[in-house]
């Protein structure tokens, strides 16, 4: 049985990682920390999981406690994880990120886009990039994963087939996404109160957002070389959900991009290529650790739209974390995470 620790645990990524542990056979979370709800039991914060956690107490964070255990998440605001992930590596405790603190490999870049220093860019070397469907065999012997964000997610998985088989232009790519509001985090913000973001459609950030840096550094490790991108963030009114529909130039309109698709992601259970003509729905994927994709090419041009979706707190976050630790720990990828979504 894997013994987990989990730090910042009542936030949306928080609960998720909880639901999605509560139904692995082989992991069980030990220790669960917050320091403003010290002593609280968990069955009493989020009452959908009683029966699965009542003796389970937020603690103050320890490393002491967390490092006794085989594995520990983050699930905390960017920052946290470089004060602590370096004395628990110390003590052989494997650790899984779910924040940005070790996505960018380039600390000075990291400390332009969030504004502060990065706080242990020694570790940086070590972190593991935590896409599976890049990175599975780096992820078996790792010892400090990062797990992508929502937006790169879905964005780079949708352009990588073409990338890779350097059948797209680099320098011309385009990624118009849609998010649900939970992306925003559970942290009271005018922004994400129902009668701001209900009924209403917005783009954010189109001068530069956070998650377009790591998108860059994976597409750029896809084609070898420096990328064009776009990347325009919208904020949906909807709970759940990542929308990203994908633009890029294809000039040989001979190839067959559904068979690409298909083949790229054959063995891949996290990825399911739709059938030809297909327009996956963000409903499709709600609860479910899967991105579903289309390939479309319009009026038979140059033009190749791709559409992807996911689940922001599954396979954008939580169950994407959980699916490493199965890799991570020689299990079969798909324990605890085999669930389908949720309809309606």
């Amino acid at each position: 049985m894997i013994k987990v620790g989990i730090v910042g645990g009542t936030g949306y990524t928080g609960v998720e990682l909880l639901r999605l542990l509560a139904q692995h056979p082989d992991a069980e979370v030990a220790v669960i920390t917050s320091r403003s709800e010290s002593g609280v039991r968990v069955a009493d914060m989020y009452p959908n999981l009683r029966g699965h956690y009542d003796q389970l107490a937020f603690s103050v964070p320890d490393s002491a406690s967390l490092g006794a255990c085989d594995v520990v998440f983050f699930a905390t605001p960017h920052g946290v994880a470089h004060a602590l992930a370096g004395e628990l590596l110390a003590a052989g405790t494997r650790v899984i990120d779910l924040s940005a603190d070790f996505r960018l490999q380039d600390a000075d870049e990291w400390a332009r886009w969030y504004g502060q220093a990065h706080g242990a860019p020694d570790l940086l070397p070590q972190a593991v990039y935590g896409l599976p469907e890049v990175n599975r065999e780096q992820i078996r012997s790792a010892r400090l994963i990062a797990v992508p964000g929502c937006y790169p997610t879905a964005t780079q998985l949708g352009f990588l087939p073409l990338l890779e088989a350097g059948l797209a232009d680099p320098t011309r790519l385009i990624a118009d996404c849609k998010s649900g509001v939970s992306g925003a985090g559970r942290a009271a913000k005018v922004g994400s109160l129902f009668c701001e973001a209900g009924e209403s459609l917005m783009a954010y950030s189109v001068k530069g957002h956070r998650h377009l840096p790591e998108i860059s550094q994976g597409l750029r490790r896809a084609v070898g070389g420096e990328v064009g991108l776009t990347f325009v963030p919208h904020l949906t009114p909807m709970i759940r959900g990542i929308h990203s529909t994908l633009y890029a130039t294809v000039a040989d309109r001979a190839v067959d991009l559904q068979a690409l698709y298909e083949e790229r992601y054959r063995d891949e259970p996290f990825v399911d290529v739709m059938p030809a003509g297909s327009h996956p729905e963000t409903r499709s994927v709600r609860g479910a650790n899967v991105c579903r994709i289309a390939v479309h090419r319009p009026q038979g041009g140059d033009l190749v739209v791709v559409l992807a979706v996911i689940d922001n707190l599954v396979k954008g976050a939580s169950g994407q974390a959980v699916q490493n630790m199965n890799i991570l720990f020689g299990l079969d990828e798909r324990l605890g995470l085999s669930s389908p979504a949720m309809l309606p």
